[in-house]
């Protein structure tokens, strides 16, 4: 865009007669007119696109195709690029347009005012000492403007020193002196903000600890990778009491959400892969416990574990000794979960709808397959259900499933088996409506319960952060590493739950934990947690 005019330069250019001035004042207006048309449709794009991108991050995590994170990650460059051009189009507007002699109504804030809680510097412009007209200097202040700016602070690093004084008695000669302070980690430098600062950097904002270490040698503070890393085994450990609680309190619950997601792993005893690193697929599994949706007042929990393999007998080992309503996808290694066998009894199996939505739905999506879409505007009818009821007490859902979800899931099934009937075996649509068929047991089963949620979309949602940091950090170092990721996961994604900031929590919980009883460990975790004033 080329750089406006100043005033002085566009008042030479003016024309000397009164018909070139006309027909400057029509072509005027005419840029005018085009420029107001154009900023219309601008904003309508903006506000297409702002719901456009609520809609596609909404939709992100309840399916497992590229296609989602591209459409989110082209939409919010399309929302960029034309939130940025218009504010360059105003401000360009601005600096070409004289400012007028007398103050004018100020136009309404189009954005948000920015948070109360934030403290205000106040830097006052003082007034002039006499009168801008007549020239007296009798001037009495009867207001102020305050126009408010947000600003940010560079990071301010600082040497905490504990200072303990030595008292000698006059009297015997002993020395008394206070005790040592509880330190986070010993023989750790490392003071409780910083090593939540490291810990919610790697598994919060998905920094690996080498992206870190460079961050903080260009603020001229020297902190190599394997320091980093030492301060991250030993805060885990000093935290393990809270994983543990936590782990309690999410196998208390009657019912819960489950799910997985691969992780690269490097470890000396894996076996070398093609390229000749040594490197395997392990993964990490999710159980969150959120009884948010149907009125629930216990808090919400995630829990996390690291298995090398995917085999069954990972979940079986987590899940040892509990039994209830477990929610997730078909994943085959759950089948030892629901055998009548299993002691101290088989999990009741809740299926996902999101699962069989979103086979439909990849079908469907390039317009080839009409009785896929029909099956996507379906299973959208009880979703939309489900959102009338969010939160309702157990009864209640209950009861309007019966009455409007139950009438719709008979002709889907009546519909579905009809449609599969007249398909072959071997056709996509034919596939997915299978996929419905075959678990139609686990797939009903929320319309007699209303604990049951309609999707897993709960565990697949804890899953989000470990999607984005993997293509960050790559892989785990080793199998302790898988651990303790697991680990900093189910504290951090809590606190989310909780809607609590994890790295305030960590950094008050890790000053705290060693001075606090251990037999009221529950008393920091996050929905019980208060900051220190």
């Amino acid at each position: 865009m080329s750089s406006p005019n100043p005033p002085a330069q566009a008042a030479d250019n003016l024309p000397a007669d009164l018909a070139a001035a006309h027909a400057l004042i029509l072509a005027l207006q005419g840029e005018l007119a085009r420029a107001r048309q154009q900023a219309g449709e601008r904003a309508i794009e903006i506000e297409r696109l702002r719901l456009a991108l609520a809609k596609a991050r909404r939709e992100l995590y309840g399916q497992s195709s590229e296609r989602g994170r591209l459409l989110v990650e082209q939409l919010e460059l399309q929302l960029e690029e034309l939130e940025e051009t218009s504010a360059e189009n105003e401000v360009a507007g601005e600096l070409s347009t004289p400012a007028p002699a007398l103050a004018v109504t100020p136009r309404k804030p189009a954005r948000r005012p920015l948070p109360e809680a934030l403290p205000r510097e106040r830097i006052v412009h003082p007034g002039p000492c006499v009168c801008d007209r007549c020239g007296g200097d009798t001037l009495r202040k009867i207001g102020e403007d305050v126009l408010e700016s947000l600003e940010c602070e560079p990071r301010r690093w600082k040497v905490v020193q504990h200072v303990r004084e030595k008292f000698a008695c006059r009297s015997c000669e002993a020395v008394s002196q206070a005790p040592a302070p509880s330190h986070p980690i010993r023989r750790g430098r490392a003071g409780p903000d910083l090593l939540a600062m490291v810990l919610a950097g790697k598994y919060a904002q998905h920094l690996p600890l080498h992206r870190q270490s460079a961050a903080y040698a260009r603020e001229g503070i020297d902190l190599d990778v394997s320091t980093l890393a030492d301060w991250v085994g030993a805060a885990a450990a000093t935290l393990a009491p809270l994983v543990a609680a936590i782990r309690s309190h999410v196998l208390a619950a009657d019912r819960f959400h489950g799910d997985d997601t691969p992780v690269q792993v490097l470890a000396k005893s894996l076996p070398r892969t093609r390229s000749g690193g040594k490197a395997a697929t392990g993964r990490l599994w999710v159980y969150v416990r959120d009884d948010r949706p149907f009125g629930g007042s216990d808090p919400p929990a995630a829990l996390y574990h690291y298995a090398r393999t995917r085999a069954g007998e990972h979940p079986q080992r987590h899940l040892a000794g509990w039994a209830g309503i477990f929610q997730a996808d078909a994943y085959s290694g759950y089948a030892g979960l629901y055998d009548p066998a299993r002691k101290p009894g088989p999990l009741l199996e809740a299926g996902c709808w999101s699962h069989v939505r979103r086979r439909f739905f990849d079908l469907a999506k390039d317009g080839k397959s009409p009785l896929a879409a029909e099956a996507v505007k379906r299973i959208d009818a009880l979703f939309a259900i489900e959102r009338s009821i969010n939160g309702r007490a157990i009864a209640e859902r209950a009861e309007t499933r019966q009455e409007k979800s139950r009438p719709l899931i008979d002709d889907l099934e009546q519909w579905l088996r009809h449609a599969c009937a007249r398909l072959s075996p071997k056709s996509d649509p034919a596939k997915a409506m299978d996929y419905a068929l075959k678990r139609w047991g686990a797939m009903t089963r929320f319309l007699e319960d209303g604990r049951i949620c309609l999707s897993n979309n709960a565990a697949e949602r804890a899953l989000r952060g470990i999607a984005v940091g993997r293509r960050n950090w790559t892989f785990c170092g080793s199998d302790a590493g898988g651990d303790r990721a697991a680990a900093i996961y189910t504290l951090i994604e809590t606190a989310k739950l909780n809607d609590v900031d994890p790295q305030a929590w960590l950094a008050d919980t890790l000053a705290r934990i060693h001075d606090h009883p251990a037999k009221a460990i529950t008393d920091l975790l996050p929905w019980n947690w208060k900051a220190k004033p």
